[in-house]
């Protein structure tokens, strides 16, 4: 079966420094024994992905530079590594709401003049506004006039200093969806812990999806598949969220968990093959 992960970043010796030494993740990484974590020859990655039919990968930007002085796995690093693997790799550039207009701007050159970069990615949590902040509006109709989808990134944001996790609440992205019902917006690691909100927002908007990406086993989890397999089939998506976790061990999950089989194929590929088109 072919699989598109929808949230992927090459596990390179840079990526790997990076994030273990990042201003937002140093203390997460500790946490979970992220130095374990192996780096790999892009070569390799590529031949990997190949070997277990992971036919696209979506790599999400992220601009955080006003809040934290940083871009993290910045834009730079997508647009490299797309570049390189363009038959494989979809760039999700990430912006900043607080750079206001040349925050737009920047979105639109590299839409534009990139055939790799394909979406946009927040981080509201990490801009620590929400997501429906007027700061974000000219973000979200450059994306409907480029016809892009967005990728907000929730969760818990463990250990992340100055994070506050109600930013990432999805009723707060409800009301962006019923303002901008052109916007294809993917929900990235579930909108945990509000898992029951995030499946309803999901199942409301048909503009809306998500992935649930690090939380498949976490408490309430159990809820995401059954809801896939009863009112939002069509809107769930594989995202493995390498090298946080490899990208391996959670196909190897979710082979397991109770999909209905026509839900399978829907969460490993066809859904995501419809927002982007592939």
């Amino acid at each position: 079966m072919n699989v598109i992960d929808f949230r992927f970043r090459p596990n390179t010796p840079e990526v790997i420094n990076g994030i273990a030494n990042s201003v937002m993740f140093k203390d997460l990484c500790e946490a979970i024994d992220f130095h374990k974590q192996k780096p790999e020859p892009f070569g390799q990655i590529i031949e990997g992905l190949e070997q277990n039919n992971v036919v696209k990968a979506v790599i999400t930007g992220r601009d955080c530079e006003t809040t934290y002085a940083s871009m993290a796995n910045g834009n730079g690093a997508v647009l490299d590594f797309c570049t390189k693997a363009p038959e494989k790799f979809v760039g999700f550039w990430g912006v900043d709401p607080h750079k206001g207009m040349d925050a737009v701007r920047d979105l639109e050159k590299a839409v534009t003049e990139n055939e790799t970069i394909n979406g946009a990615a927040i981080d509201p949590y990490l801009a620590k506004i929400y997501p429906n902040d007027a700061k974000y509006y000219p973000i979200y109709s450059k994306c409907c006039e480029l016809g892009i989808p967005m990728i907000f990134t929730t969760g818990t944001a463990s250990f992340v200093p100055g994070a506050v996790i109600d930013h990432v609440a999805p009723r707060y992205i409800d009301f962006v969806a019923r303002d901008f019902p052109e916007l294809k917006i993917v929900i990235s690691h579930g909108g945990y812990p509000w898992v029951n909100e995030a499946i309803i927002v999901a199942q409301r908007n048909k503009n809306v999806f998500m992935e649930i990406s690090e939380y498949e086993l976490w408490p309430m989890a159990d809820a995401y598949v059954e809801a896939a397999n009863t009112i939002i089939g069509d809107k769930l998506l594989f995202a493995s969220a390498h090298p946080f976790i490899d990208y391996r061990e959670q196909l190897d999950k979710y082979a397991k968990l109770a999909f209905e089989e026509s839900v399978y194929a829907k969460v490993m590929y066809e859904n995501a093959a419809g927002i982007l088109g592939v």
